[in-house]
């Protein structure tokens, strides 16, 4: 199906959005990307990094950025599954349980140190991420159309934080780290920031109904057999490595393509190359891989997988 002139809606959208993040993340336009093109296939976003260095900053300006519904949950270690779900009460006028929504029916739900809580509240987002509804007390309660999650969390390795599971890291499209600012983003930030935090002026540039009709225009970027088929040897080649015991489930080859759509649909193309699955894997795969070994901290299991992932692609020919 030809997408060729409705590209144009998509990559307005995300110049927009993308000028609107910028003014508040100096210096992180690999990031805001990252972010927007996730946002534009409809997948979930793991924001990952130490302390203060803007994760909850890009989650906030992303959201702020439309005009859309959107809750922040601060995750701690008492928080129920219900503080996330919502519960039925009883009331006593109409003698009836009335379900009380929690947080996660909205558009955006951004998720705030997502890793201190304990997985059993973790868990209560599983259903919502994989099949954007979420059942309590048996009844299953469908979410709005545009729903994604913007969640941060720190290294697992650092205080008072509980590891994601496995099926919980596998729902999350991709996985941005921030990293330090460089000196120059640095002293800009603390200038720009000397009267108030530029977060808080962020406005709207985009609506639901745009985002959701950039997402169907997404979906339908081609992607040739000859592609999928190169897409599909990265990710089953993290599945033989040696150095993986656990590699890419068919989920990351459904994320990874999706993503491979938005990248190509952002730059004005009708169709998916393999640059755009090669640029991807080291975003879309390394955090859902369990390397083998030991490693000191959380972020050298992950420098391993990363490594592993460009050591596949880099030997991955495209037939």
């Amino acid at each position: 199906m030809a997408v060729a002139e409705p590209l144009t809606a998509v990559t307005d959208l995300a110049a927009r959005v993308a000028t609107a993040m910028g003014r508040v993340m100096s210096g992180k336009a690999e990031a805001v990307e990252t972010s927007i093109m996730t946002l534009l296939a409809g997948g979930h976003i793991l924001i990952e990094d130490v302390p203060g260095v803007g994760k909850t900053t890009l989650a906030t300006v992303l959201a702020r950025s439309l005009d859309a519904g959107v809750r922040r949950i601060q995750f701690t270690s008492d928080m129920l599954p219900t503080d996330v779900t919502g519960l039925s009460v009883y009331d006593q006028d109409t003698h009836e349980f009335r379900f009380h929504p929690g947080p996660i029916f909205t558009n955006i739900a951004v998720g705030d140190e997502v890793n201190r809580a304990t997985p059993k509240t973790q868990s209560a987002l599983l259903e919502a991420m994989a099949e954007h509804s979420v059942t309590v007390d048996g009844h299953t309660r469908a979410l709005p159309e545009l729903f994604i999650v913007v969640a941060t969390q720190n290294p697992h390795d650092m205080e008072g934080t509980f590891l994601l599971p496995e099926a919980q890291r596998d729902r999350f499209m991709t996985r941005i780290s921030l990293g330090y600012p460089d000196a120059d983003a640095e002293v800009a930030m603390l200038t720009a920031r000397e009267a108030a935090d530029p977060a808080r002026s962020a406005a709207p540039v985009a609506s639901v109904e745009e985002v959701v009709a950039a997402q169907r225009i997404v979906s339908r970027v081609h992607l040739a057999e000859e592609v999928s088929r190169y897409l599909v040897a990265i990710v089953s080649g993290t599945r033989t490595h040696p150095g993986i015991s656990l590699g890419g489930s068919p989920r990351a080859s459904l994320h990874l393509s999706r993503m491979a759509r938005a990248r190509a649909a952002v730059r004005g193309r009708s169709f998916v190359s393999p640059d755009d699955v090669a640029a991807l894997a080291g975003i879309v795969l390394p955090h859902r891989l369990a390397p083998r070994g030991r490693f000191g901290s959380s972020a050298e299991s992950l420098s391993a997988a990363a490594g592993i992932v460009a050591e596949i692609v880099a030997r991955t020919p495209v037939r």
